[in-house]
């Protein structure tokens, strides 16, 4: 039997705790604790923070996206060195490998004719 007056005491302590905290409220909203033109200058500054929110987030968009366009723009300017890079290098493999066909040739020319390769690179002995 003890029990059920224990829960009873419990959920008593409750409602009184929940309306205390009711009547606190209540007593709050009756001491107008900010006058009618003290609220008109908090909605003000509310509407001023507000704008200076939503301006900063526009400015930050706006700056993001300039940053992104510039990122991509670089990205393309590379992209395009890179191919023209790409391309002059295999220009001189073309023509370093004509190169090594017109010497090849040459130095079968040379070798048929009898011509030494020592004696193509030494000195004329004429002088």
């Amino acid at each position: 039997m003890e029990r059920p007056s224990l829960e009873v005491n419990l959920s008593d302590t409750q409602e009184e705790g929940k309306l205390y905290v009711v009547d606190s409220l209540n007593n709050l909203n009756k001491l107008n604790v900010c006058p009618d033109g003290a609220q008109h200058v908090l909605g003000t500054y509310n509407r001023q923070c507000s704008r200076l929110f939503f301006v900063t987030f526009i400015l930050t968009l706006i700056v993001s996206l300039a940053l992104v366009s510039f990122v991509i723009f670089i990205i393309i300017q590379t992209r395009n060195k890179m191919d023209q890079i790409s391309s002059r290098l295999i220009a001189e493999k073309k023509n370093i490998e004509e190169l090594k066909k017109i010497n090849n040739m040459i130095l079968k020319h040379l070798h048929q004719s009898g011509i030494q390769k020592n004696e193509i690179w030494s000195e004329p002995s004429c002088f």
